[in-house]
């Protein structure tokens, strides 16, 4: 099987922003952009801006001249964003590895990443990254998923697919819940040189409404998509049908309400 786990290709980007925008991303971006505290002309980076839910947030909260630098590795997931954000506040929209920022040192007075960290295979490299081009006293503001039981309606759907394949169950959700491991990514920030690093455990409820939005978002608005297909591609469908009877039995049909659970990190240079 080929690696799919950070495949955002195709109509997934659509299906990841119409589903799963309103049910988990957008109510973290409120919480993420609130904690950023910029001077005034604040240079901004965005990083695994994705379909630009936090960037429009950012957009909304930001002094009217903060500029924004909104980066994601993934080209299919940048060309949607700027599609999607519009006109607004400045921003430039560029493709970067989070890795190996294309940018000088010391030329933001802020980092942003939203559920991003966790798909970055060097995650040391790239805090180490994002010190280096924060200005000194420049806030690194980020999140990462609980573990996956924690988040009941990714939970759930997960489970669902994986008893439809017991042999060879699709791996993608292992990746976004991966780093739930405060102490560790307190050691990687102070590692890299921040010396002011604080993390927060923020509960929140996920709302969709409909189950089947919320089967078909997790579903066909991610990679987990491509690892079905590779296996079955017929049961595609099947499974969010099943998923959905599965969320409306427990969570409800319409609305469907769970609760999630995240990290939210606040680093300064």
């Amino acid at each position: 099987m080929s690696d799919t786990t950070a495949s955002f290709t195709g109509t997934i980007p659509e299906n990841y922003d119409r589903y799963m925008g309103p049910m988990f991303f957008e109510p973290y971006a409120a919480d993420l952009a609130a904690r950023l505290a910029v001077p005034p002309a604040a240079e901004i980076l965005e990083i695994a801006c994705g379909t630009g839910i936090v960037t429009k947030e950012l957009c909304r909260t930001l002094p009217a001249d903060a500029r924004i630098t909104a980066t994601d590795l993934n080209e299919a997931m940048i060309e949607y964003a700027a599609r999607s954000v519009g006109a607004g506040k400045t921003i430039s929209w560029q493709q970067a590895d989070a890795c190996s920022l294309p940018f000088d040192d010391g030329k933001f007075d802020a980092a942003v990443c939203q559920f991003g960290l966790m798909f970055v295979p060097d995650k040391q490299q790239a805090i180490d990254e994002v010190f280096r081009v924060l200005k000194p006293g420049g806030q690194f503001v980020f999140n990462v998923w609980d573990r996956i039981e924690a988040n009941e309606i990714s939970d759930l759907v997960s489970r669902v697919v994986a008893e439809h394949f017991p042999n060879d169950p699709p791996d993608f959700y292992r990746v976004p819940f991966s780093l739930f491991d405060t102490a560790a990514l307190e050691s990687m920030l102070r590692k890299s040189g921040f010396g002011s690093v604080r993390h927060e455990n923020v509960v929140l409820s996920t709302v969709s409404k409909t189950a089947e939005n919320a089967a078909r978002g997790l579903i066909e608005g991610s990679p987990m998509v491509l690892q079905i297909r590779e296996r079955d591609a017929g049961a595609i469908e099947p499974l969010i049908e099943r998923a959905t009877a599965a969320l409306a039995e427990r969570f409800g049909a319409a609305p469907c309400e769970a609760k999630m659970s995240a990290f939210a990190f606040e680093a300064v240079r």
